[in-house]
């Protein structure tokens, strides 16, 4: 099945390469029989715009239609730009040196207006600032991120651990940005802990690309944050309900939300708001926002233990007139 696949595209490149390539010239190219590319592009018909013009004057696409140019990978890319000291290019016809060149300049050109998109979209993304740190004093560590996202390449980075207040160099496969409020944080795999973390961007005190690349291999992004409020993942398994007002209902039903909620409209206008989690503590900061527009039914447990808070903050203010 790879074979073919791989058959598959090369026969869409050469098409692209040579428009008017023959069936004859294809299979020549692919290593296989006439017969073969016949039933290839009869598969490749139903996705592909591909057009014979006659006999003799074989195959093309229709339109503007084309495979994304020269999207190398950077092994490829080293691999070709070395052809002239293997080859012996006083062999080859005067051309080679002009073509060689526009292929090297399109594929550097492609490079680098990546790298002004990603830089693009990095700098129009706009992040808070630790309440520590001076405004503006920071780089923009999203651009290398971003761009090793991309490229599927491990980063390297001193990392600060606030609980223990300990810097850390970290090899670290990045996978997903994940924002959530005022914050940006990386899903990726730690190659010191050998574990997919979660990391805070604005603890990140430098950014390195590697040069080697992974594979995510079976990862599932959703899998991995099921359950999860927000970033602070647990192994609990708890369900809460949650009444909120007739107020407060219509600002819930519009709260963008990385789990999936069962919202049911009360009769008297409120909702009732229930929701499986692996962690509560994220959930509650959420909720406590809400004030007495939001009452906690289930788990019990948890209305004793905000009326405890309710009672330790009422403190703070008892006397004030």
């Amino acid at each position: 099945m790879t074979e073919k696949l791989i058959r598959l595209l090369r026969i869409l490149q050469a098409i692209q390469a040579y428009p008017g390539i023959s069936a004859k010239e294809l299979a020549a190219k692919c290593d296989t029989t006439v017969r073969t590319i016949y039933r290839d592009l009869r598969i490749l018909d139903r996705v592909a715009p591909i057009m014979n013009e006659g006999y003799g004057k074989g195959y093309r696409f229709i339109g503007n239609f084309a495979l994304y140019p020269l999207d190398f990978t950077e092994q490829e890319a080293m691999v070709f730009s070395m052809l002239p000291s293997v080859l012996d290019t006083s062999q080859l016809p005067a051309e080679f040196d002009a073509a060689f060149d526009k292929v090297m300049s399109v594929h550097t050109k492609l490079k680098s207006r990546n790298s002004d998109i990603v830089e693009n979209i990095a700098g129009i993304i706009r992040m808070g600032t630790p309440a520590y740190r001076e405004e503006g004093k920071d780089p923009n560590l999203l651009i290398p991120i971003i761009e090793a996202i991309l490229n599927q390449e491990t980063i390297r980075t001193r990392y600060h651990t606030l609980t223990n207040n300990d810097i850390t160099v970290r090899d670290i496969d990045p996978y997903y940005l994940i924002p959530r409020d005022q914050r940006f944080y990386l899903v990726g795999y730690c190659h010191l802990v050998q574990k997919v973390r979660l990391f805070r961007i604005s603890r990140f005190l430098d950014v390195n690309q590697s040069g080697t690349h992974f594979d995510k291999a079976d990862f599932n992004i959703a899998q991995y944050m099921k359950n999860t409020w927000s970033v602070d993942r647990g192994d609990e398994h708890i369900h809460f309900k949650v009444r909120f007002t007739e107020r407060m209902a219509p600002y819930i039903k519009e709260e963008e939300m990385f789990v999936r909620p069962r919202m049911t409209d009360l009769p008297d206008g409120g909702l009732l708001f229930e929701v499986t989690l692996n962690s509560s503590r994220e959930f509650l900061m959420w909720l406590y926002q809400f004030g007495p527009q939001a009452e906690v039914l289930e788990p019990r447990e948890f209305r004793t233990e905000i009326r405890k808070q309710l009672t330790q903050w009422l403190k703070h203010y008892e006397g004030d007139e």
